[in-house]
């Protein structure tokens, strides 16, 4: 599937996502890369069976990344996430000075990069991020509707 960079980039983070769908839990991946291009964390979603809300797959994945480079900044790093970061994650990602997000599919009800908040460039912040929305969005959207189409048959 991946033609460039960014897809080969998010096919990583899809494969996070599938890891958190195959625990039942919204299957959501994230990568962290550094700028030499190296993966330094990984994340999927698993607040269920962590029993930690805050267990989202960028939050995961910065934690990961922080404690490989041994520094909660990570200055030059780009995030790629299959959905949208949502408030917390948002939050998150300026604490940790991430230089770029790269998200698959908007999230119109929970998105703070654009679609519902604007976190990731609101101007009144110490810092900005800069977004490349809509790496493999059809594939990573699918993979959401998919799981939400079962879950719902399942009820």
């Amino acid at each position: 599937m991946a033609s460039g960079p960014h897809e080969h980039y998010m096919d990583l983070a899809l494969s996070e996502a599938r890891r958190a769908g195959g625990m039942g839990e919204v299957p959501v991946g994230a990568i962290v890369i550094n700028s030499d291009g190296e993966v330094i964390g990984r994340g999927y979603n698993h607040p269920i069976s962590a029993d930690d809300p805050t267990a989202h797959a960028e939050i995961v994945a910065l934690r990961e990344a922080s404690r490989t480079i041994g520094n909660y900044r990570l200055t030059g790093a780009c995030l790629y996430c299959t959905i949208e970061p949502c408030t917390m994650c948002a939050g998150a990602i300026i604490h940790a000075r991430v230089a770029r997000v790269v998200f698959g599919a908007a999230d119109p009800k929970a998105g703070a990069a654009g679609s519902l908040y604007n976190i990731l460039t609101d101007p009144r912040l110490n810092h900005s991020v800069e977004l490349i929305r809509g790496v493999c969005d059809s594939e990573c959207a699918a993979l959401l509707q998919e799981f939400f189409k079962v879950r719902r048959s399942n009820q």
